[in-house]
Protein backbone atom coordinates (compact mmCIF):
# COMPACT_ATOMS: atom_id res chain seq x y z
CA UNK A 1 0.00 0.00 0.00
CA UNK A 2 1.28 3.46 -0.54
CA UNK A 3 0.29 6.92 -0.93
CA UNK A 4 2.90 9.18 -3.21
CA UNK A 5 0.97 12.37 -2.18
CA UNK A 6 2.71 11.75 1.39
CA UNK A 7 5.93 12.47 -0.24
CA UNK A 8 5.18 16.18 -0.98
CA UNK A 9 4.69 16.97 2.85
CA UNK A 10 6.81 14.12 4.56
CA UNK A 11 9.95 15.01 5.68
CA UNK A 12 12.87 12.93 3.85
CA UNK A 13 16.44 12.68 3.87
CA UNK A 14 18.84 11.06 2.20
CA UNK A 15 20.97 8.87 5.26
CA UNK A 16 24.40 6.88 4.73
CA UNK A 17 24.08 2.67 4.83
CA UNK A 18 27.15 3.29 6.97
CA UNK A 19 25.52 5.13 9.56
CA UNK A 20 22.58 2.23 10.10
CA UNK A 21 25.55 -0.24 11.59
CA UNK A 22 24.27 -2.14 14.10
CA UNK A 23 20.37 -0.98 13.63
CA UNK A 24 17.63 -3.38 13.66
CA UNK A 25 15.17 -2.92 10.69
CA UNK A 26 11.32 -4.15 10.18
CA UNK A 27 10.98 -4.82 7.20
CA UNK A 28 7.54 -4.90 5.43
CA UNK A 29 8.18 -8.17 3.67
CA UNK A 30 5.86 -8.23 0.99
CA UNK A 31 6.50 -4.83 -0.05
CA UNK A 32 10.27 -5.35 0.01
CA UNK A 33 10.15 -8.80 -1.87
CA UNK A 34 7.34 -7.96 -5.00
CA UNK A 35 9.88 -5.45 -5.60
CA UNK A 36 13.10 -7.85 -6.15
CA UNK A 37 10.64 -10.32 -7.58
CA UNK A 38 9.82 -7.42 -10.16
CA UNK A 39 13.26 -6.77 -10.69
CA UNK A 40 14.57 -9.85 -11.63
CA UNK A 41 11.47 -10.77 -13.70
CA UNK A 42 12.42 -7.98 -15.51
CA UNK A 43 15.96 -8.25 -16.16
CA UNK A 44 16.90 -11.75 -15.60
CA UNK A 45 16.11 -15.13 -18.19
CA UNK A 46 13.41 -17.05 -16.74
CA UNK A 47 15.10 -20.67 -17.38
CA UNK A 48 17.32 -19.68 -14.57
CA UNK A 49 14.60 -19.40 -11.78
CA UNK A 50 12.00 -22.23 -13.53
CA UNK A 51 12.34 -26.09 -12.45
CA UNK A 52 11.66 -28.49 -14.29
CA UNK A 53 7.90 -29.11 -13.36
CA UNK A 54 7.46 -25.22 -14.54
CA UNK A 55 7.79 -23.39 -11.16
CA UNK A 56 8.67 -20.21 -11.23
CA UNK A 57 10.84 -19.31 -8.04
CA UNK A 58 12.52 -15.79 -9.64
CA UNK A 59 11.67 -14.77 -5.58
CA UNK A 60 14.98 -16.80 -4.63
CA UNK A 61 17.20 -15.19 -6.66
CA UNK A 62 15.77 -11.64 -5.11
CA UNK A 63 16.15 -12.61 -1.57
CA UNK A 64 19.53 -13.60 -2.05
CA UNK A 65 20.92 -10.23 -4.10
CA UNK A 66 18.70 -8.41 -1.74
CA UNK A 67 20.31 -9.79 1.99
CA UNK A 68 23.73 -9.18 1.25
CA UNK A 69 23.59 -5.21 1.63
CA UNK A 70 21.95 -5.88 5.50
CA UNK A 71 24.57 -8.04 6.46
CA UNK A 72 27.65 -5.88 4.81
CA UNK A 73 26.41 -2.81 6.75
CA UNK A 74 25.50 -5.21 9.80
CA UNK A 75 21.92 -4.27 9.91
CA UNK A 76 19.55 -7.23 11.21
CA UNK A 77 16.64 -7.40 9.25
CA UNK A 78 13.32 -8.21 10.85
CA UNK A 79 10.66 -9.37 7.85
CA UNK A 80 7.61 -8.72 8.32
CA UNK A 81 4.94 -10.62 6.65
CA UNK A 82 1.22 -9.33 5.86
CA UNK A 83 -1.72 -11.21 7.89
CA UNK A 84 -5.28 -10.72 6.93
CA UNK A 85 -6.34 -8.22 4.14
CA UNK A 86 -9.07 -5.74 5.29
CA UNK A 87 -12.61 -5.25 3.49
CA UNK A 88 -11.75 -1.52 3.30
CA UNK A 89 -9.01 -2.65 0.79
CA UNK A 90 -11.49 -4.69 -1.59
CA UNK A 91 -11.70 -1.99 -4.05
CA UNK A 92 -8.02 -1.44 -4.36
CA UNK A 93 -7.12 -5.71 -4.59
CA UNK A 94 -10.30 -5.47 -7.41
CA UNK A 95 -8.28 -2.43 -9.31
CA UNK A 96 -4.97 -4.27 -9.07
CA UNK A 97 -6.37 -7.61 -9.93
CA UNK A 98 -7.91 -6.17 -13.29
CA UNK A 99 -4.69 -3.84 -13.76
CA UNK A 100 -2.71 -7.09 -13.98
CA UNK A 101 -5.04 -9.02 -15.99
CA UNK A 102 -5.38 -6.38 -19.01
CA UNK A 103 -1.03 -6.59 -18.28
CA UNK A 104 -1.40 -10.22 -18.75
CA UNK A 105 -3.52 -9.72 -22.19
CA UNK A 106 -0.67 -6.79 -23.30
CA UNK A 107 1.67 -9.46 -22.39
CA UNK A 108 -0.20 -12.36 -25.09
CA UNK A 109 0.21 -9.70 -27.41
CA UNK A 110 3.71 -8.34 -27.24
CA UNK A 111 4.62 -12.20 -27.29
CA UNK A 112 2.76 -13.06 -30.34
CA UNK A 113 4.56 -9.70 -31.78
CA UNK A 114 8.06 -10.47 -31.18
CA UNK A 115 8.45 -7.57 -29.14
CA UNK A 116 10.95 -8.76 -26.24
CA UNK A 117 11.62 -5.33 -24.15
CA UNK A 118 8.14 -4.93 -24.39
CA UNK A 119 7.88 -8.71 -22.95
CA UNK A 120 10.53 -8.19 -20.30
CA UNK A 121 8.23 -4.99 -18.73
CA UNK A 122 4.80 -6.75 -18.92
CA UNK A 123 6.33 -9.69 -17.29
CA UNK A 124 7.65 -8.21 -14.33
CA UNK A 125 4.03 -6.22 -14.12
CA UNK A 126 2.23 -9.08 -13.99
CA UNK A 127 3.41 -10.63 -11.19
CA UNK A 128 2.51 -11.56 -7.93
CA UNK A 129 3.30 -13.18 -4.35
CA UNK A 130 2.05 -16.71 -5.04
CA UNK A 131 1.69 -19.22 -1.78
CA UNK A 132 4.48 -20.96 -3.38
CA UNK A 133 6.41 -17.75 -3.67
CA UNK A 134 5.79 -16.91 0.33
CA UNK A 135 6.49 -19.89 1.35
CA UNK A 136 10.01 -20.50 -0.43
CA UNK A 137 10.79 -17.21 0.71
CA UNK A 138 10.05 -17.81 4.33
CA UNK A 139 12.17 -20.97 4.60
CA UNK A 140 15.16 -19.49 2.61
CA UNK A 141 14.50 -16.67 5.43
CA UNK A 142 14.56 -19.35 7.90
CA UNK A 143 17.84 -20.80 6.69
CA UNK A 144 19.49 -17.49 6.59
CA UNK A 145 18.41 -17.36 10.05
CA UNK A 146 16.55 -14.04 9.14
CA UNK A 147 13.60 -13.04 11.91
CA UNK A 148 10.18 -13.71 10.43
CA UNK A 149 7.31 -12.06 12.66
CA UNK A 150 3.92 -12.64 11.12
CA UNK A 151 1.27 -9.39 10.98
CA UNK A 152 -2.25 -9.92 11.88
CA UNK A 153 -3.02 -7.73 9.01
CA UNK A 154 -1.10 -4.63 7.84
CA UNK A 155 2.65 -5.32 7.45
CA UNK A 156 3.36 -2.34 7.53
CA UNK A 157 1.42 -1.72 10.60
CA UNK A 158 3.12 -4.28 12.60
CA UNK A 159 6.40 -2.97 11.14
CA UNK A 160 5.32 0.79 12.56
CA UNK A 161 4.23 -1.09 16.34
CA UNK A 162 7.30 -2.35 16.54
CA UNK A 163 9.47 0.82 15.92
CA UNK A 164 6.87 2.30 18.40
CA UNK A 165 7.65 0.11 21.09
CA UNK A 166 11.33 0.56 20.53
CA UNK A 167 11.92 -3.19 19.54
CA UNK A 168 13.01 -2.04 16.58
CA UNK A 169 15.19 1.43 15.25
CA UNK A 170 13.33 1.82 11.80
CA UNK A 171 10.56 0.55 9.25
CA UNK A 172 11.72 -0.32 6.03
CA UNK A 173 9.56 0.24 3.34
CA UNK A 174 8.85 1.80 -0.61
CA UNK A 175 5.45 3.47 0.79
CA UNK A 176 4.57 6.20 2.35
CA UNK A 177 1.76 4.90 4.46
CA UNK A 178 4.42 3.96 7.17
CA UNK A 179 3.63 7.68 8.22
CA UNK A 180 0.13 7.30 8.69
CA UNK A 181 0.74 4.26 11.00
CA UNK A 182 2.86 6.80 12.75
CA UNK A 183 6.30 4.36 12.51
CA UNK A 184 8.95 6.81 14.22
CA UNK A 185 11.74 6.53 11.24
CA UNK A 186 11.30 4.80 8.08
CA UNK A 187 13.90 3.81 5.10
CA UNK A 188 12.97 4.21 2.22
CA UNK A 189 14.72 2.85 -1.22
CA UNK A 190 16.05 -0.19 0.52
CA UNK A 191 16.14 -2.14 -2.69
CA UNK A 192 18.34 0.46 -4.51
CA UNK A 193 22.08 0.38 -4.80
CA UNK A 194 22.52 4.01 -3.63
CA UNK A 195 21.80 5.00 -0.28
CA UNK A 196 18.45 4.45 1.49
CA UNK A 197 16.07 7.54 2.40
CA UNK A 198 15.35 8.43 5.67
CA UNK A 199 11.52 9.11 6.41
CA UNK A 200 11.08 11.06 9.76
CA UNK A 201 7.58 11.45 11.67
CA UNK A 202 7.71 13.53 14.28
CA UNK A 203 9.41 16.01 11.66
CA UNK A 204 6.71 15.68 9.46
CA UNK A 205 4.28 16.83 12.09
CA UNK A 206 6.51 19.41 13.69
CA UNK A 207 7.01 21.00 9.99
CA UNK A 208 3.56 21.57 9.02
CA UNK A 209 2.03 22.21 12.59
CA UNK A 210 -0.18 18.62 12.87
CA UNK A 211 -0.92 15.97 14.84
CA UNK A 212 -0.67 12.40 13.76
CA UNK A 213 -4.83 12.38 13.44
CA UNK A 214 -4.30 15.62 11.49
CA UNK A 215 -1.83 14.31 9.18
CA UNK A 216 -4.34 11.13 8.72
CA UNK A 217 -6.81 13.25 7.67
CA UNK A 218 -4.88 15.26 5.24
CA UNK A 219 -4.18 11.60 3.78
CA UNK A 220 -7.57 11.01 4.19
CA UNK A 221 -8.35 13.65 1.28
CA UNK A 222 -5.71 13.22 -0.94
CA UNK A 223 -6.73 9.57 -1.01
CA UNK A 224 -5.37 5.84 0.51
CA UNK A 225 -5.69 2.61 -0.51
CA UNK A 226 -8.80 2.49 1.34
CA UNK A 227 -10.43 5.36 -0.08
CA UNK A 228 -10.09 7.43 -3.55
CA UNK A 229 -10.61 11.04 -1.63
CA UNK A 230 -11.55 14.07 -2.70
CA UNK A 231 -11.51 15.60 -5.70
CA UNK A 232 -9.36 19.26 -5.94
CA UNK A 233 -7.16 18.59 -2.35
CA UNK A 234 -3.80 17.72 -3.04
CA UNK A 235 -1.13 17.11 -0.50
CA UNK A 236 -0.56 21.44 0.04
CA UNK A 237 -4.22 21.96 0.07
CA UNK A 238 -5.55 19.40 2.75
CA UNK A 239 -3.11 20.51 4.81
CA UNK A 240 -3.54 24.28 4.61
CA UNK A 241 -7.57 23.17 5.02
CA UNK A 242 -7.07 20.33 7.80
CA UNK A 243 -5.02 23.36 9.88
CA UNK A 244 -7.81 26.08 9.29
CA UNK A 245 -10.74 23.34 10.04
CA UNK A 246 -9.13 21.23 13.06
CA UNK A 247 -10.00 18.18 11.73
CA UNK A 248 -11.53 16.12 8.89
CA UNK A 249 -14.70 16.62 10.19
CA UNK A 250 -14.77 20.38 10.76
CA UNK A 251 -13.30 20.36 6.70
CA UNK A 252 -16.38 18.31 5.87
CA UNK A 253 -18.57 21.04 7.50
CA UNK A 254 -16.86 24.19 6.23
CA UNK A 255 -16.42 22.83 2.60
CA UNK A 256 -18.67 20.57 1.77
CA UNK A 257 -17.31 17.24 1.10
CA UNK A 258 -17.48 14.13 2.47
CA UNK A 259 -14.88 10.88 2.36
CA UNK A 260 -17.12 7.60 2.58
CA UNK A 261 -15.28 5.05 5.64
CA UNK A 262 -13.55 8.19 7.18
CA UNK A 263 -14.10 6.83 10.85
CA UNK A 264 -12.96 3.20 9.62
CA UNK A 265 -10.46 3.91 7.78
CA UNK A 266 -8.56 6.57 10.01
CA UNK A 267 -9.19 3.98 12.91
CA UNK A 268 -6.96 1.61 11.01
CA UNK A 269 -4.81 3.98 10.70
CA UNK A 270 -4.57 5.16 14.05
CA UNK A 271 -5.27 2.44 15.95
CA UNK A 272 -4.27 -1.36 13.52
CA UNK A 273 -4.68 -4.39 14.43
CA UNK A 274 -1.14 -5.65 15.36
CA UNK A 275 0.10 -7.91 17.95
CA UNK A 276 2.67 -7.58 20.89
CA UNK A 277 2.86 -11.83 20.64
CA UNK A 278 6.29 -12.07 18.48
CA UNK A 279 10.02 -12.43 19.61
CA UNK A 280 13.17 -12.46 17.27
CA UNK A 281 17.31 -12.86 18.44
CA UNK A 282 19.24 -10.12 16.50
CA UNK A 283 22.36 -12.88 16.30
CA UNK A 284 22.51 -14.34 13.35
CA UNK A 285 23.73 -17.40 11.83
CA UNK A 286 23.06 -18.60 8.13
CA UNK A 287 23.49 -22.32 7.63
CA UNK A 288 24.61 -21.33 3.85
CA UNK A 289 25.20 -24.41 3.17
CA UNK A 290 21.82 -25.72 3.39
CA UNK A 291 20.95 -22.19 1.82
CA UNK A 292 22.64 -23.11 -1.51
CA UNK A 293 21.00 -26.38 -1.81
CA UNK A 294 17.81 -25.26 -1.17
CA UNK A 295 18.52 -22.74 -3.83
CA UNK A 296 19.76 -24.57 -6.28
CA UNK A 297 19.53 -28.05 -5.59
CA UNK A 298 15.92 -28.13 -4.53
CA UNK A 299 14.70 -25.48 -6.27
CA UNK A 300 16.32 -25.90 -9.20
CA UNK A 301 17.48 -21.90 -9.47
CA UNK A 302 20.64 -21.57 -11.66
CA UNK A 303 23.77 -21.56 -9.52
CA UNK A 304 25.43 -19.00 -11.19
CA UNK A 305 22.99 -16.89 -10.56
CA UNK A 306 23.06 -16.44 -6.90
CA UNK A 307 26.74 -17.44 -5.95
CA UNK A 308 28.09 -13.64 -5.97
CA UNK A 309 24.93 -12.77 -3.08
CA UNK A 310 25.79 -16.31 -0.87
CA UNK A 311 29.63 -15.01 -1.37
CA UNK A 312 28.94 -11.68 0.09
CA UNK A 313 27.00 -13.02 2.54
CA UNK A 314 29.47 -15.31 3.83
CA UNK A 315 32.15 -12.70 3.36
CA UNK A 316 29.78 -10.69 5.44
CA UNK A 317 30.05 -12.83 8.13
CA UNK A 318 33.81 -12.88 8.11
CA UNK A 319 34.13 -9.78 8.31
CA UNK A 320 31.68 -8.31 10.43
CA UNK A 321 31.52 -10.66 12.92
CA UNK A 322 27.95 -11.22 11.76
CA UNK A 323 27.01 -14.23 14.20
CA UNK A 324 28.16 -11.78 17.13
CA UNK A 325 25.65 -8.96 16.66
CA UNK A 326 23.83 -8.07 19.78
Amino acid sequence: MGNADLRDIAAIESIAFEELAGSIVAVDAHNWLYRYLTTTVKWTNDEVYTTSDGEEVANLVGVVQGLPKFFEHEVTPVMVFDGAVTDLKDDEVKRRREQREQYEDDLEAAREEGDAIRVARLESRTQRLTDVILETTRELLDLLDVPVIDAPAEGEAQAAHMARKGDVDYVGTEDYDALLFGAPLTLRQLTSKGDPELMDFQATLDEHDLSWEQLVDVALLCGTDFNEGVRGYGPKTAVKAVREHGDLWGVSEAEDIYVENADRIRELFLDPAVTDDYSFETTLEPDLDAARSFVTEEWEVDAAEVERGFERIESSVIQTGLDDWA
